[in-house]
């Protein structure tokens, strides 16, 4: 169980995401800085409890219409080996004091854990909130006969999605939808999704796809 601090970030995760997302394929401004703010987003836990997970809804309102950003970090006290290209920055935590900030993505820890809760073996977590389960969050797979994923093998980047290439029973994707778009259901071919609400530009709650599950090899849209 991950226990939520409610103290001190130096800097801010939105301090932090704003020069990195600048730099990322499915940025979707054109190149001003962004006004970011959190507006959603869930959380899975570690069960070895070291590594947190977020999968953070960060809304741009830079631009002429808002753009909801789907960006899952890990947190880690200490360097993940192999990594130093998914790192998007360090901060200092009021409680736990330093922190290294992934791109959750290439992170082996979270490509387990997302697979797992497709399959309803990882309970979706409130994001603010310490041991709330989060009944909005909506995990569905169809294909039966999986016990579990290693990875990330690989992971490539697209204009809107990163895939992380894992492997099963057989090679899957995972699809992190990036820019999220309203939506209860994924285009045709996706072995499963999950889906989450955040509010959308006039305030309302919106529910879209945050995840989809592919035949391993297929590239992102």
């Amino acid at each position: 169980m991950a226990i939520i601090h409610h103290t001190t970030l130096s800097p801010t995760k939105l301090e932090l995401l704003a020069p990195w997302l600048l730099k990322q394929p499915w940025y979707a401004g054109d190149g001003r800085a962004p006004e970011l703010a959190r507006t959603g987003g869930f959380r899975l836990d570690d069960p070895e409890g070291e590594v947190g997970m977020e999968f953070m809804v960060a809304t741009d309102a830079a631009g002429p219409e808002p753009v909801a950003y789907h960006v899952p970090f890990t947190y880690r006290g200490a360097p993940l080996v192999g990594a130093d290209h998914a790192l998007v920055g360090t901060l200092e935590h009021g409680v736990l004091g330093k922190r290294w900030v992934y791109d959750g993505t290439h992170d082996p820890v979270l490509a387990t854990q997302l697979f797992a809760c497709l399959l309803g073996k990882a309970a979706p977590q409130a994001q603010s909130e310490t041991d709330a389960l989060d009944p909005t969050v909506l995990p569905h797979f169809t294909e039966p006969g999986h016990e579990g994923a290693t990875g990330p093998e690989s992971v490539t980047q697209s204009a809107s999605a990163t895939d992380i290439h894992i492997r099963s029973s057989r090679p899957l994707v995972l699809r992190v939808h990036r820019v999220l778009t309203a939506g209860e259901e994924p285009a045709g071919g996706a072995l499963g999704h999950i889906s989450a609400p955040w509010p959308d530009a006039a305030g309302e709650k919106a529910r879209g796809v945050f995840v989809t599950v592919h035949e391993g090899g297929e590239s992102g849209s």
